[in-house]
């Protein structure tokens, strides 16, 4: 699958979870997207749901975000370094983020990186739009 293809279909779930949320406060919302209450209330939100695992290993891990806004990607590729294709990187140079090459692909490796995951981080820049919140990660259309 595509970055844009998963992107715009998590767009859509978020979307859906927010609209059963209208009656509660900006706090109450990113109160209820922590992973223990997603767990139970929104099991096909993330497929480690079902594994009841969690994708980062923090007490706390809110899955408002589920992607960075910081994350960048192009399907098509930003541009070519050493003969690979930049698909992704990170537009803050997280000191936790690395990249990763499969082939002739450079792909940007989040997976130690909490940011996103920390309600204070989530609380400074809350939006109730999930796609206005992540409208830099990529050069192309992304609203649903």
């Amino acid at each position: 699958m595509s970055y844009l293809a998963w992107f715009k279909r998590h767009g859509k779930k978020h979307a859906a979870v927010m609209r059963k949320l209208t009656h509660l406060s900006d706090a109450e919302v990113i109160a209820y997207f922590r992973y223990e209450n997603m767990v139970k209330h929104e099991p096909d939100f993330c497929p480690l749901y079902k594994k009841e695992k969690k994708c980062h290993t923090m007490e706390t891990l809110n899955c408002y975000w589920c992607a960075c806004p910081h994350f960048r990607f192009d399907d098509e590729g930003f541009e070519i370094i050493d003969g690979k294709v930049l698909k992704s990187y990170c537009a803050v140079n997280a000191k936790e983020g690395r990249q990763i090459i499969s082939g002739d692909v450079i792909h940007q490796d989040c997976s130690r990186c909490l940011l996103p995951h920390k309600e204070s981080v989530l609380q400074r820049h809350f939006s109730r739009n999930w796609f206005e919140t992540m409208r830099d990660v990529t050069p192309q259309k992304t609203s649903s």
